[in-house]
């Protein structure tokens, strides 16, 4: 990632199951841990297991083909340090929204951000505190989601690049 370029959020479809994966016999508090985001697995998940092109699995995650290659050198380069090296992996974390879970929008700043797991529905904006706000069913316009700006995603379609 460039410095000063803020990250755009990566559309994911599904949340892993399992968060931990460790080497058998070695109590966890043990290991060296190695984090691997959401993102990360969902590139890996797409590119590998489903076997999807770059591009086809770029554009599933709203992001540039760059960008997926990134996410994959990085989750293939942890995983492997933890098989090599006998570290555990945890899953979690990362700038990413979930495909299909209910959303919102502020009428105020235009912020939008996806409901999360277990959570209540919101009764402001976490970006300005504003109370008007709307839920949504489609996924954030382009991709954007919370302290997103519209710069992090420039889209060739685009004449704004990216810009809202």
């Amino acid at each position: 990632m460039r410095p000063g370029r803020p990250k755009c959020p990566r559309r994911i479809e599904t949340e892993p199951v399992a968060t931990y994966f460790k080497p058998r016999g070695i109590p966890l508090k043990e290991l060296e841990v190695v984090l691997l985001t959401l993102e990360e697995l969902e590139a890996v998940r797409l590119s590998d297991l489903e076997g999807l092109s770059q591009e086809e699995a770029a554009r599933r995650m709203g992001i540039s083909r760059r960008a997926l290659w990134e996410d994959l050198q990085n989750a293939r380069r942890r995983m492997v340090d933890a098989l090599v090296n006998g570290k555990a992996i945890e899953i979690g974390g990362g700038n990413y929204t979930v495909e299909g879970r209910p959303g919102y929008a502020c009428r105020g700043c235009h912020a939008e951000w996806d409901m999360l797991s277990g959570s209540e529905e919101p009764s402001e904006c976490p970006e300005c505190g504003s109370t008007d706000i709307e839920r949504r069913t489609d996924p954030p316009a382009r991709g954007h989601g919370p302290g997103c700006r519209g710069g992090c995603c420039r889209k060739k379609d685009d004449p704004a690049g990216g810009e809202e």
